[in-house]
């Protein structure tokens, strides 16, 4: 099993990996294949108009996670690593003046915002939670083309028929020949032990084979580069955030007041969760505002690896870009088994899925690059999931502001905690990681719909707005 560092960290914008970033790439894969021309039609018969149908999670809380604006902007041809978050605005609006998207290389179609994209919350799509149907018709209104895909977390979509043979198969499709083929945490020790490489050397091996050291390096220091920039602009900005709400934006304001305590040596017992928390909520205000982010495995959780990564920059000047990849590639190798076995995805697994699995990770990472072992970073990862399982994603409004933003902080507190409480052990516990892993696999299954991205229950419902 292999799922590489740069398939969970993704350079993309906000608010959700899984309602934004993933029906923006869903679009320019619909778009892909009405180009390619690899599909029946009849003779002379054009593409002259588009439209879109959203179900599921993407139905009932898409409008508070940007979905609808996501298709528009993919099938004006734009990606999530190429959008520019400042240039969104005028695009919307020339496509809603114009009635049609032009993506570079097509022709332009017809397609009219509030009419071509519909919210369908009565006819759930079989498979996911997060489904979307995207069709193309000719002048005529006839069928020509229809698409179904779904966005399963992270960014990652899947058309229907690759969700059914995923979900056919009793063992994933193979993928590319690595060294360390580890499927599970247990498997990942054994691995460990017999080759005396650490978690991160493993994965390192791993990834060097569809990339040259310095290739990778690079790559890695770019996730970390933009890391960094999502914080530094998360704590220059102020004002309300879009959606409604009326959430102010904390992190520039906790910030400044957190430099002059330190400027003037006052002593504060609580100065490490403080930092954690105001550069968590940087990342995750400037996603909820729809900026340039990092899935760290998904956006509703971007704030917590970043938040630890910053932590330990801050805290222990010796720390370097070896400190950095060494974090990366251990808290990639954790996310990877936990996508694998169980889901990252908070439609279908709850927050406990998102904000548990990032927590994890950064707890992996940190306890990697404090000279863990193999068996403590394990450790270090199963505590932090532990002790999020059954969380529930009930976001306020359909938003990714409440009880989001502040649920990285604590997940990037979580993981510090984890990671040193692992790391004074000798790595020999009592609930093996795996036992985690699928318990909340199993937790998600039983978890009711109404508190798993749908804004249906939990404090979605409970928060009486003003």
């Amino acid at each position: 099993m292999f799922l590489s560092v740069f398939d969970l960290f993704k350079i993309g914008i906000g608010p959700s990996s899984s309602h934004t970033m993933g029906p923006m790439t869903a679009a320019a894969r619909f778009l892909d294949e009405i180009a390619s021309g690899d599909w029946p039609r009849p003779a002379g018969a054009r593409v002259a108009r588009i439209t879109v149908s959203l179900h599921g999670s993407l139905a009932f809380t898409g409008i508070g996670h940007g979905t609808d604006r996501a298709v528009v902007l993919g099938l004006a041809g734009l990606t999530p690593t190429t959008v520019d978050p400042d240039g969104v605005e005028a695009v919307l609006a020339a496509v809603a003046a114009q009635r049609q998207v032009h993506p570079q290389g097509h022709p332009p179609y017809r397609f009219d915002p509030a009419v071509d994209l519909v919210m369908d919350r009565k006819t759930p799509l079989p498979g996911h939670a997060n489904g979307m149907a995207f069709n193309a018709l000719d002048a005529d209104g006839r069928m020509l083309l229809r698409r179904i895909y779904f966005s399963i977390g992270g960014g990652f979509v899947v058309s229907d028929e690759e969700l059914q043979r995923m979900q056919s198969r009793s063992e994933p499709e193979a993928g590319p020949a690595v060294p360390y083929p580890f499927r599970n945490a247990a498997e990942m020790l054994e691995m460990a032990a017999q080759s005396g490489l650490s978690i991160a050397e493993m994965k390192r091996a791993n990834e060097e084979t569809l990339s040259t050291p310095a290739e990778l390096d690079a790559r890695l220091d770019a996730i970390w580069q933009a890391m960094r920039a999502c914080i530094d602009r998360g704590l220059s900005q102020e004002g309300i955030m879009p959606g409604g709400l009326k959430v102010r934006r904390r992190a520039r304001m906790l910030n400044e007041r957190m430099q002059n305590d330190w400027k003037e040596n006052r002593p504060n017992p609580l100065l490490a969760n403080d930092w954690l928390s105001v550069y968590a909520m940087a990342v995750n205000e400037e996603n909820a505002a729809g900026g340039r982010v990092v899935t760290a495995p998904t956006n509703g959780a971007a704030g917590v690896v970043p938040a630890v990564i910053r932590y330990w920059t801050h805290f222990f000047p010796d720390a370097g870009p070896d400190d950095i990849r060494t974090f990366l590639l251990t808290a990639a190798a954790i996310g990877g088994i936990i996508k694998h076995n169980a889901s990252i995805s908070g439609a279908e697994v709850g927050c406990q899925g998102e904000v548990g699995s990032a927590s994890a990770m950064a707890a992996a990472g940190l306890a990697a690059v404090m000279g863990g072992t193999p068996e403590q970073i394990e450790n270090a990862a199963e505590i932090a999931l532990e002790h999020h399982l059954g969380m529930t994603c009930d976001p306020v409004g359909g938003l990714v502001q409440v009880p989001c933003i502040e649920r990285n902080a604590l997940g990037a507190v979580k993981a510090v905690t984890a990671a040193s409480l692992a790391i004074k052990g000798d790595g020999k516990h009592f609930v093996p990681l795996d036992a985690a892993i699928e318990t909340m696999r199993q937790t998600g299954l039983d978890m009711s719909e109404k508190y798993k991205e749908t804004s249906l229950g939990g404090l979605a419902v409970n928060v009486v707005e003003c």
